[in-house]
């Protein structure tokens, strides 16, 4: 599988799981149609959409009443993340991917944080590596900050019931990935909102 080059902001990672931002409703319904489209054609078939803001769901079912979709909207303030959140994306992502066929997307506004982090837990939750599923995101869509990241890997900790020593491992292995892998998050998002005034935003 290799990345799509769609006018959506959306990302291919690893095994079958996708990221990215939403639909281009500031553009209005022509745009939107045009984004589904492409997000069809890249193979997706089921939506995860994890903002709370805001849900494209109706416009998705009317549109495109055969692909999968869960709202599972949460805000973006650096807020903890609660397990049940996780817990019911993932669930709805691992269900989809019983399918060998199945593409799934799980995506916020503008694919920084809460759609990297959620489809972290997703690539966790298949048998990645945290530090491997970290690095495929960021390769995949540089811009990503995955700033819920330590939620996810701590909601699957305990989740698996890990040992003592494989948390500490991994907790020190993911805090080195961020020291040596930082991004400027205030930088991204202008850019992001200046993409978002002059068009559709270009694939990260």
């Amino acid at each position: 599988m290799t990345s799509v080059d769609c006018a959506v902001n959306i990302s291919y990672i690893a095994g079958h799981v996708w990221t990215g931002g939403d639909l281009p409703s500031e553009l209005g319904d022509e745009a939107m149609f045009a984004g589904l489209l492409e997000i069809q054609s890249a193979g997706i078939t089921h939506i995860l959409d994890n903002r709370i803001e805001w849900s494209d769901e109706v416009f998705v079912r009317t549109h495109a009443p055969g692909l999968g979709f869960l709202w599972n909207g949460a805000d973006d303030v650096g807020q903890l993340m609660p397990d049940a959140w996780f817990e019911l994306g993932v669930g709805f992502a691992l269900e989809a991917l019983e399918d060998p066929d199945a593409q799934v997307l799980a995506h916020c506004h503008m694919g920084i944080n809460r759609g990297p982090s959620m489809a972290y837990a997703i690539l966790l939750a298949t048998g990645m590596e945290p530090v491997a599923a970290l690095t495929a995101i960021r390769e995949a869509r540089p811009i990503a900050a995955i700033a819920y990241d330590g939620d996810a890997l701590d909601w699957w900790h305990r989740t698996v019931n890990a040992p003592a020593p494989v948390v500490k491992r991994q907790r020190r292995e993911v805090a080195k990935w961020h020291r040596d892998n930082r991004l400027d998050v205030d930088k991204i998002i202008r850019m992001m909102r200046d993409n978002e005034s002059d068009g559709p935003p270009t694939s990260g």
